[in-house]
């Protein structure tokens, strides 16, 4: 993370604002895939599920997203669903007028939708599509976003390819062979790897196990010396898989971004996995890479965890004078 990043960030938090945002912008998705947090039954604390929850459409959702950025203030603004294609036309309403404020859009999609050809030249947007590793086992999960789909909506973007790794798809080599093909296409801009981070007492087949894990972490930091479309899984972020923070307390992403759903209001707690996330088997990318970075000492001495620490007190207490409720 950039110095003028990490200063910006620093200032909200001290604020008592968040600098990342997620938003479930819509309960609406053609997929039904396996292992997908967002429509577990405990997502949204088990009173209701996301598909049971009200969302937006229209004129409606754009004023509603901008309302909402202008209460949470953040650098960073993740669009999630749900699948966000879904609302298409009011994102391509919506980001032009998120960038000119400032802020910087992630669209989390699984490309089952064109992409709009206009988000390729936009600077403070990004385009990171979900794929569940090689043809066989993504177009048997994620059908109808099939490889075949993917390949034709990403023509002409700068996309992020994002793998969610699970035990099917931790044998040896695989990761180097969904690598190598991904890597090879212009559209692609980077190549981004997380691990399947389970609820509490869950036993699926999703799971990986400790020997899956050290594999995995093994196979990716020797490829990130031959793939310049890995330099975001730099090897010391990455070795932060084998000993995640084992708390949403102890993780920093998760105490620096808020996560809203699909009507807007309801708040996605400790983090955006929701329900009761197994943090001692947590792979979130976002994760293990603001670890690695409170890990940094200044000076050799003082790690950023301290004063991110001391800093998330005070604005804990700015909250509280605003009269908002502190997580």
């Amino acid at each position: 993370m950039e110095t003028g990043a990490v200063v910006k960030a620093w200032g909200l938090i001290l604020s008592g604002y968040r600098p990342n945002l997620s938003v479930e912008i819509t309960r609406e998705c053609p997929l039904r895939c396996p292992g997908c947090y967002a429509y577990g039954d405990e997502h949204l604390g088990g009173d209701v599920v996301l598909r049971q929850l009200a969302d937006f459409k229209g004129q409606e959702l754009i004023d509603g997203m901008i309302d909402v950025v202008k209460r949470h203030k953040p650098l960073h603004l993740s669009i999630v669903g749900g699948e966000p294609l879904v609302r298409f036309r009011e994102l391509e309403v919506l980001v032009p007028k998120l960038t000119a404020m400032g802020v910087h859009v992630q669209i989390v999609t699984s490309a089952v939708r064109p992409i709009p050809e206009a988000w390729a030249e936009m600077d403070k947007v990004q385009v990171c599509v979900s794929i569940d590793g090689l043809q066989p086992e993504h177009d048997a999960r994620r059908a109808p976003a099939t490889y075949d789909r993917i390949l034709k909506h990403i023509k002409g973007q700068h996309i992020t390819v994002h793998c969610t790794i699970t035990r099917q798809q931790s044998r040896a080599g695989y990761v180097t062979e969904f690598t190598e093909f991904w890597a090879g296409l212009p559209d692609v801009k980077r190549i981004w790897f997380s691990l399947y981070t389970p609820q509490i007492g869950e036993d699926s087949p999703e799971m990986l196990r400790a020997e899956d894990r050290a594999r995995v972490v093994a196979e990716i930091t020797e490829l990130y010396a031959r793939h310049p479309k890995l330099h975001d899984m730099i090897p010391s972020v990455v070795k932060g898989y084998l000993q995640p923070p084992g708390s949403p307390e102890a993780c920093i992403f998760a105490k620096t971004t808020a996560c809203l759903s699909s009507d807007l209001k309801r708040t996605i707690t400790p983090c955006q996995y929701g329900g009761t996330p197994d943090c001692t088997q947590c792979g979130c990318m976002a994760s293990v890479g603001l670890g690695a970075l409170g890990d940094y000492k200044l000076g050799g001495l003082m790690p950023l965890r301290s004063i991110f620490n001391a800093s998330f007190r005070i604005g804990d207490g700015m909250r509280k004078l605003r009269g908002e409720a502190s997580r």
